[in-house]
């Protein structure tokens, strides 16, 4: 089974919430008003759907193996 990466630019993120609204189980909204990744396990389709959904291109889910 691959393995996936999902990692969140902060800088350009706009805290508009869509992550989170989409995949709950894997993305909050922190304090500061940015994404946060949370789950350690995670539904890869789910990540990629937030990633595509993004306005400002800012998550990231890349396969690593």
């Amino acid at each position: 089974m691959a393995k996936y990466r999902v990692d969140i630019d902060k800088d350009t993120c706009i805290g508009c919430g869509v992550c989170a609204s989409i995949c709950p189980e894997n993305w909050k909204m922190d304090d500061d008003g940015k994404a946060n990744f949370i789950s350690k396990e995670s539904d890869v389709d789910c990540n990629k759907d937030a990633a595509e959904n993004c306005p400002t291109t800012s998550i990231k889910v890349e396969e690593v193996g």
